[in-house]
């Protein structure tokens, strides 16, 4: 059954997300960063000891419930589909290439318009490279461009990722080993929180098919504004609460956790819209599509987590 068949309802769950993005970021999550895949990823790397730098590492709770939560609704709606065999090698390249465009940028698309919300005028700047780069993508589709098929296998391959990520964020609760001491990955909120509203979010984002580069890929290919339904209604939650809270600055300078650079910001994300349309979803899509089942979206989460 499809829950979120109508752009109204679409809609209602992007705004149901901006309600949770706002109560993370109200309880302790970075500014103008209550959600980041790309900063997530960075913060759960450098808890796991796969960099170095001291203040990004945090393993974040939000991951594990991005994909535990769609992985649960799928089991729950019989939407889950073990698939794998479309071009790995190729999705786990195109992973490492979002994030690091992402993190040139400092966000990925989620908290491109987070902090477009919050009036950080960089991430405008930035939304004409990821467009671009969506609009690069969605031309080699109409080329031909594709990684292939993806084939059922068996339905404990789909189990791997959500079952590991969970496996360690237990270890890191109960030993403390991930905590991070000072920077970005010091500042979150407390984990409960942090768990249950991502375990939410990732549900809603299954269902509602949620992504940020696939919404302007639909405008572009289709001239669909479905998806762009769920962006809006976020933005707009997300405005409201930065305004209530004083935390609306239209401003280049003086953002949190950004820079000015124009030129990185726009060739940044330009590689992320291009890398999401070609990999088929948006870093959080890329999450989701992996707690459904697919082993090739795990593949691109882990190609994101090298990166």
């Amino acid at each position: 059954m499809k829950v979120f068949d109508k752009t109204w309802k679409l809609a209602v769950a992007g705004a149901l997300v901006g309600v949770l993005a706002a109560l993370l970021a109200y309880f302790g999550n970075p500014a103008n960063m209550a959600i980041c895949i790309a900063c997530f990823v960075r913060d759960t790397a450098g808890a796991l000891k796969l960099h170095s730098a001291a203040p990004v590492q945090y393993f974040r709770p939000e991951i594990v419930g991005f994909a535990v939560g769609a992985f649960a609704i799928s089991l729950a709606t019989n939407e889950y589909k073990a698939t794998a065999g479309s071009s790995p090698m190729i999705r786990f390249v195109l992973g490492a290439i979002m994030v690091i465009g992402a993190l040139v940028f400092l966000g990925c698309p989620l908290r491109m318009v987070l902090r477009m919300a919050a009036g950080d005028l960089n991430a405008y700047v930035a939304l004409v490279g990821f467009a671009g780069g969506i609009a690069t993508g969605s031309f080699f589709l109409k080329k031909g461009f594709s990684l292939g098929r993806a084939y059922e296998t068996q339905k404990s391959s789909g189990y791997v990722l959500p079952v590991l990520l969970l496996a360690l964020f237990i270890i890191g609760a109960v030993t403390g080993v991930y905590a991070s001491t000072e920077g970005p990955g010091s500042k979150h909120a407390p984990v409960l929180i942090s768990l249950v509203a991502a375990l939410l979010i990732g549900a809603l984002a299954q269902k509602s098919r949620m992504c940020f580069a696939g919404s302007i890929r639909d405008v572009i290919l289709m001239k669909n504004f479905d998806l762009l339904s769920i962006i809006g209604a976020l933005f707009a939650v997300m405005l409201i609460f930065n305004l209530a809270t004083g935390n609306f600055h239209l401003s280049f300078s003086g953002q949190p956790i950004a820079h000015s650079q124009h030129l990185w910001n726009i060739l940044g994300m330009y590689a992320v819209g291009f890398a999401a349309v070609l990999a088929g979803g948006c870093p959080l899509r890329q999450i989701i599509l992996a707690g459904q089942g697919s082993s090739d979206s795990a593949v691109t989460f882990l190609g994101m987590l090298l990166g």
